[in-house]
């Protein structure tokens, strides 16, 4: 079942950018840094100034430097009654937008009326020399400040001035001239950055028993539970089935934690008194930092912790300790990868433990070029404005470009390179419009501008990939199509026999085998963790948003939505499309609609049956000639968003609707029925196909289990008399009996359904017996 193609508006465009990969060049830089067009930076580097001489009624100054390129001015942040002052700071001026001949560098007092001038520095911009990395940084010297007639001033400015490129180690802290408009708060908020995921760990806690347990009515048999706090996670034991004071569960319950560990473990050992009343027997608490790592699946020590309990005398909350304690075995495991992301698109599948890993197998290099046809997501002063900024995910290391102020066509031209250990991994880049450019908090959130994911074994080792990716984002109105983002992809491997190798071993990490945790645990364990990584990925500076990490990982991608389901349905069609299109070449090989081919496969047919060792090797052969085949189509660009696979552009708009309400639902109690009505209509069809699954395997039950007494003994029957027939002929007559029959002409056949059917579809089945 062939679906048509999407529109050329969604599709992928492979591009030519002006990049140095495979170019012959004499440059140093395009050896490191070629998988972007190279962007020419005029930088200067305010250090220090000294002895600055007072220009107030004081006699003190304010001073504060004022780095002016025509209509660009770059100012640093002013010191109060200091004439020894140190800035220290980085400014960037974007060549192509330089109209100006001569760079000034102007040292001012902070006033309160009118700012003075202290003295200024000029530079001929011809005269400013050239680096390229890796060179040594420019020295910064000192120059003696003139004033506005070009005579000696009091004071001098040490600086360093110089052209370079995106690659200079000055850039990512630089303030930029396209960034002219962003006010000293929120320079911090576009700067780019590399960030990493904190380690996590799986923290496994096995409750064995407690021991002298002292409930407060002892009149009654104790119904004892375990709670087990970490952090904002909390999970609880059954109820014991000892009801008496020395309880046992022998129940292991998992958390996520990540480095380093902020939160202890907090057990309190609880008696269920009432329906909803639970008394405090006692409580423990555990530093994670003592707690025992484990690297395989052999079992850890198990201790007995020390139950405390909290009695109110007068008021007052006292520590009573007595003999009451508990036997655990803690331990953390560094067997396991701890999922954080979903498993479809996962960018890392190593343990925890470092010395697991494997080597790595290759280098992956991203070029994050440019974006062009950005939608406006916001308005600033009447008008639509985007401040776009990328965000690109693999293994432990996220990076983030600097945010092109007001630019709808933002280059970026930055490169960054992640360390490969599977390449059966994806990396993820989205697009987001910077609400913080100002350093305003609050409300305002990053927007999505759209997202692409690579898997890196669908790209060729060592070959460069220039494309243009459409930034595509569901809406509750339907599919839109944002923009298109240009990104170079490089996946280097290192050495070939090492890469094949991968593909022997197991996805996950041994332990997910050995000991294997549940559907409903994975699920929850890895919506800890994407909570814990947005956490602590926010916290830091500038801060990668909630949003930002919640988009990136795909956190609601569980959620249902009748689209996706719609997409799936058919996802399987188009798998079994392939058998469905055999069964029928099949078919009409029985009906002879072509006699030759029928013949042919008659000759083919006793062939095989007559030399039964030929079988595997043909079909081996076969495999192996439509595999060459195919080779001439092979896709030659990486697979990107389909909206035509996704349903997106045929999806109801209530149906949108629905996948973009909240949990639980906000929406009025009238729809709320209405979709709860198609999702039953849906669930009886589901529930009608699964009947009919179940009533067919019980009929094949039935055939010896005499719940039909005549039709087994008709089976049982058979069963001698085919055992006798096949035991005395050869198996070769009978294969060549049974398919020259079922290839038999028309002529010999009828259009009622066959006798094995009729007496299958005979057999009872217990949907007789369901209420």
């Amino acid at each position: 079942m062939q679906k048509p193609p999407q529109s050329v508006d969604f599709a992928l465009k492979e591009t030519s950018p002006n990049i140095g990969a495979g170019a012959v060049t004499g440059d140093k830089l395009s050896c490191t840094y070629d998988l972007v067009e190279q962007m020419q930076y005029l930088y200067v580097r305010v250090v220090k100034a000294k002895d600055l001489p007072g220009k107030d009624v004081t006699g003190s100054c304010d001073p504060y430097v004022e780095v002016k390129l025509g209509n660009y001015k770059g100012v640093t942040k002013h010191f109060e009654k200091k004439t020894n002052p140190e800035w220290n700071q980085v400014f960037a001026f974007s060549k192509e937008r330089i109209q100006a001949s001569v760079l000034e560098v102007l040292v001012k007092d902070k006033d309160v009326v009118i700012d003075d001038l202290i003295g200024r520095v000029m530079f001929d911009l011809n005269e400013i020399p050239r680096r390229v990395p890796p060179d040594s940084p420019l020295a910064p010297q000192w120059y003696r400040l003139e004033d506005r007639k070009g005579n000696k001033a009091k004071g001098e400015l040490m600086l360093a001035v110089w052209m370079g490129t995106q690659a200079d180690e000055a850039f990512p802290d630089a303030w930029h001239s396209d960034a002219a408009s962003v006010g000293p708060d929120g320079v911090a908020n576009i700067r780019s950055k590399v960030y990493l995921s904190p380690k996590l760990w799986y923290v496994r806690v096995n409750v064995i028993e407690a021991q002298d347990l002292v409930p407060t009515d002892k009149s009654r048999f104790p119904e004892v539970f375990v709670k087990v706090a970490l952090g904002n996670q909390a999970l609880r034991t059954r109820a014991s089935q000892i009801k008496t004071i020395n309880p046992m569960w022998n129940e292991d319950l998992m958390f996520v934690v990540a480095e380093p560990f902020e939160e202890p473990l907090v057990l309190t050992v609880e008696d269920r008194v009432g329906s909803n009343k639970d008394e405090t027997l006692g409580k423990c608490v555990i530093n994670l930092h003592a707690v025992q790592r484990r690297l395989d699946h052999k079992p850890v020590n198990s201790r007995w912790y020390n139950l405390e309990k909290h009695v109110i005398v007068d008021g007052e909350k006292k520590e009573t300790k007595f003999s009451s304690r508990i036997h655990l075995r803690i331990c953390l495991e560094g067997g396991y990868h701890v999922l954080d992301e979903s498993t479809h698109y996962s960018s890392d599948l190593r343990p925890t433990a470092k010395q697991l890993w494997r080597p790595s197998i290759g280098i992956l290099e991203l070029g994050i070029l440019s974006a062009h046809g950005l939608m406006p997501m916001k308005t600033k002063d009447g008008r639509g404005t985007t401040d776009a900024y990328c965000v690109a995910k693999y293994g432990q290391k996220w990076i983030r470009t600097r945010t092109i102020v007001d630019n709808f066509m933002p280059k970026w031209n930055e490169q960054y390179t992640w360390e490969v250990f599977d390449p059966c991994t994806v990396i993820t880049v989205g697009v987001f419009d910077n609400g913080h450019m100002h350093g305003e908090a609050g409300g305002t959130k990053d927007a999505r501008i759209g997202k692409v994911r690579i898997r890196l074994s669908t790209l060729e080792a060592d070959r460069v990939y220039t494309h243009s990716y459409p930034l595509l984002v569901l809406h509750s109105s339907g599919v839109k199509k944002t923009g298109e983002v240009q990104l170079a992809v490089r996946f280097t491997c290192s050495t070939l026999i090492n890469m094949l190798h991968m593909y022997s071993h197991p996805l996950l990490p041994k332990m997910h085998y050995i000991h294997p945790l549940s559907v409903i645990q994975l699920d929850s364990l890895r919506h800890q963790a994407m909570q814990i990584v947005s956490m602590r990925l926010s916290r830091a500076e500038p801060p990668l948003r909630k949003e930002v990490v919640e988009y990136m990982l795909d956190v609601d991608s569980h959620m249902w939505s009748m689209r996706r389901s719609k997409a799936n349905f058919f996802r399987i069609m188009g798998v079994l499309s392939g058998l469905i299109a055999v069964g029928k070449w099949l078919d009409q090989i029985c009906n002879w609609r072509n006699p030759l081919t029928t013949i042919l496969i008659h000759i083919l047919f006793i062939i095989l049956v007559l030399y039964p060792e030929l079988i595997l090797p043909t079909v081996f052969l076969y495999l192996f000639l439509i595999g060459i085949w195919n080779y001439r189509w092979r896709p030659r660009h990486p697979p990107h968003m389909d909206t035509r696979l996704s349903h997106a552009d045929a999806a109801h708009p209530d149906e949108l609707d629905e996948e973009f309400d909240t949990f639980p639902t906000s929406r009025p109690s009238d729809i709320v029925r209405m979709r709860y009505d198609r999702l039953r209509s849906i669930a009886g069809r589901v529930q009608t196909v699964i009947g009919d699954l179940a009533t067919q395997g019980e009929r094949f039950q039935s055939l010896l289990s005499w719940r039909d007494p005549r039709a087994t003994t008709l089976f049982v029957t058979f069963c001698l008399i085919a055992a006798i027939v096949l035991y005395v002929t050869p198996f070769q007559v009978v294969a060549l009996l049974i398919g020259l029959y079922a290839l038999r002409h028309p002529r010999f056949r009828h259009k009622l359904p066959s006798v094995p059917l009729n007496f299958f579809r005979r057999l009872p089945a217990r949907s007789d017996s369901m209420l």
